[in-house]
């Protein structure tokens, strides 16, 4: 091969090398502009045409080809220049007047910021390489994600519905309405209803559809005997049931209307009211009784009652070992508007109630009670001690003590017969209080008492309020220990 074939082979080769290089250098310049448009505040830098100028680069012999050595002297002819295809700018959209949130960072080549213009320049886009071996440039630029839409703000949760109010849980505004007072008889037959209850029921059950027949009388003895009626009682009321009536049909309701007459019958002579003279003044009544019978409570009562009728009164606590007592008559005679006579606990009794007869005398009140210690009936010394009370209440007044009320409490039984026969022959007895009745099925005792002593019965109590106690009436007891209506 000659020298200019040599030559002209290597301007090819060299040539077509640099024009191949030539036009891979300016497809950068699309990858810039993708860069720049992905961030609208900068525009991109006008290219450097004196930077990008083509120059010699070495080039590798193409393959199977070996290439002639070069004299240093020869220097290769420049390639003509290929003038670029004009491409029509894209244009960047201006930036907009409010900021939008930005989106997420991709990372990018740090740039050297330019100077900020009004406008970017349009760039030209290099044309395609036209040598056929070069493969086109594909631009594999970043294309920035799109601005993430924000999601519309989530409504708060509307509050859920208050629950109807429930009409059984709404308070209802009570006007308090004052007790219906009730009548005396509705008292006693509440008072007496365990009494009545074990009488009434024990007769139903016995006299339903049944011939009376000794038996059925037998029985009968046995359920008065066991509400404490006594026997003197019970037998009267097994002779009148049976008188007429044996032998044949007789109803529960018949049996009660001859127990009712027969109970008022021993009644009736007993009851009796009590009655202050006028005469004596002070009126003196001795309260006696044994523990717990309710003698300081019945004193209270008793004043509240002669208060009520326009009677001076005044108590003496008598009961001088028991410090509780004394104070709870001092309680009754605020409440009543009484005297109260008092001594240290462990004071005389009998020179505490001389004090208080003589006071009373003095100032002129009508009516004198003295309280006095508990004690039980078979202790010889208590016993002597209540003798010197009345004793000495004697010496100033001959007539005094005018009354002695002896206080049985019902729920004793039988053994309330005891404490009248030992009370009645020591400190001499005039008339019963029977309390308590309410709290016993025994009711029945103050019928067997009243038989055996004679004794009047003043008052019986059903309960705990003032209104309890009340004057003793035969028939009203009979009637409500039987279970019979009231008598009209």
């Amino acid at each position: 091969m000659s020298d200019n074939d040599r030559k002209g082979f290597f301007s090819r080769l060299f040539g077509g090398k640099k024009n191949a290089a030539e036009a891979e250098k300016p497809a950068e310049a699309p990858e810039k502009l993708d860069h720049e448009a992905a961030k609208p505040e900068e525009p991109a830098a006008k290219p450097d045409h004196a930077a990008t100028a083509p120059g010699p680069v070495a080039q590798s012999p193409a393959p199977g080809v070996t290439p002639a050595p070069v004299s240093a002297t020869e220097t290769p002819a420049p390639p003509a220049p290929v003038a670029p295809s004009p491409v029509a700018p894209s244009p960047v959209a201006p930036a907009p007047a409010s900021p939008t949130p930005a989106p997420s960072p991709v990372a990018l080549a740090p740039a050297t910021p330019a100077p900020q213009t009004s406008a970017p320049a349009p760039q030209d886009a290099p044309a395609a390489p036209s040598h056929p071996s070069a493969p086109p440039a594909s631009a594999s630029a970043p294309v920035s994600a799109p601005a993430p839409i924000p999601a519309p703000p989530t409504p708060a949760p509307a509050p859920d519905p208050a629950p109807a109010p429930d009409p059984a849980a709404t308070p209802v505004a009570v006007v308090a309405t004052p007790p219906v007072k009730q009548s005396w008889w509705q008292r006693l037959k509440g008072g007496l209803s365990r009494t009545s209850s074990s009488i009434g029921t024990g007769i139903t059950d016995l006299f339903v559809r049944r011939k009376l027949d000794a038996a059925a009388l037998e029985d009968l003895e046995d359920i008065l005997i066991q509400a404490d009626l006594g026997v003197d009682t019970t037998d009267r009321i097994i002779k009148a049931v049976s008188a007429g009536r044996y032998d044949k049909e007789i109803s529960a309701d018949e049996v009660k209307q001859v127990l009712a007459r027969e109970v008022e019958a021993t009644l009736t002579p007993v009851a009796q009211p009590l009655v202050i003279d006028a005469d004596h003044k002070p009126f003196v009544i001795l309260m006696i009784g044994v523990n717990g019978a309710g003698k300081t409570t019945t004193i209270g009562k008793l004043a509240q009652k002669f208060r009520a009728e326009g009677r001076s009164v005044m108590l003496a606590a008598g009961d001088t070992f028991r410090a509780a007592a004394i104070e709870q008559l001092k309680v009754w005679g605020e409440r009543t508007g009484a005297t109260v006579i008092a001594r240290p606990q462990g004071s005389d009794a009998a020179g505490l109630a001389f004090d208080a007869l003589k006071e009373a005398k003095e100032r002129g009140v009508d009516v004198l009670m003295i309280d006095t210690a508990g004690r039980l009936q078979n202790k010889a010394g208590l016993m002597a001690e209540l003798e010197k009370i009345v004793r000495v209440v004697k010496k100033f007044d001959a007539g005094a003590p005018h009354a002695a009320l002896l206080v049985l409490d019902a729920t004793t039984g039988q053994n309330a017969v005891n404490q009248v026969e030992i009370f009645a022959k020591t400190a001499g007895v005039t008339g019963l209080v029977m309390t308590k009745l309410d709290g016993t099925a025994r009711g029945g005792i103050l019928v067997s008492i009243a038989a055996k002593s004679g004794l009047p019965v003043h008052f019986i109590g059903v309960g705990e309020s003032v209104d309890d106690l009340e004057p003793f009436s035969a028939r009203d007891f009979a009637r409500a220990i039987a279970g019979l209506p009231e008598a009209r």
